[in-house]
């Protein structure tokens, strides 16, 4: 069975995430989506409302599971024994990133693989950061 797990901050989740997560579900036998803590920024939401929201958004999707987790990425993803994580990348400031951030990995679990997505065209543009200015506009 090929698991994956798709990590983020989802705060709140956008069309940009779940179009991610339909596709991923689609060339994974399960993908856990789980809602992960992220340092650098302040969250909006808790991680039990984006727990339910991601539920809500994914409930027709049988191979996703959505959980929250405060471990390390790498070890929640060996706890599930996944082959590999899910990263969407939108412009190259993502790709500066994540390139660290699969070295870094690939490190210490190489036999979890790194499988980057990229956003359909609607979705480009589209960022949780902008989605939040936006509502405190109205």
């Amino acid at each position: 069975m090929k698991i994956a797990v798709y990590p983020g901050s989802f705060d709140p989740v956008s069309n940009g995430h779940l179009d991610i997560i339909r596709r991923a579900a689609k060339i994974f036998d399960k993908l856990y989506v789980v809602v992960s803590i992220n340092k650098k920024k302040s969250s909006t939401f808790t991680n039990e409302e984006k727990v339910w929201m991601l539920k809500e958004v994914t409930k027709d999707l049988d191979n996703v599971v959505v959980e929250a987790s405060q471990d390390l990425l790498l070890n929640y993803a060996q706890s599930k024994e996944a082959c590999a994580i899910i990263r969407g990348l939108r412009n190259f400031i993502d790709y500066q990133d994540e390139i660290t951030l699969f070295q870094f990995n690939r490190s210490i679990a190489p036999n979890i693989d790194t499988f980057i997505l990229f956003p359909s065209a609607n979705n480009l543009f589209l960022s949780s950061s902008s989605i939040k200015e936006l509502v405190s506009f109205n």
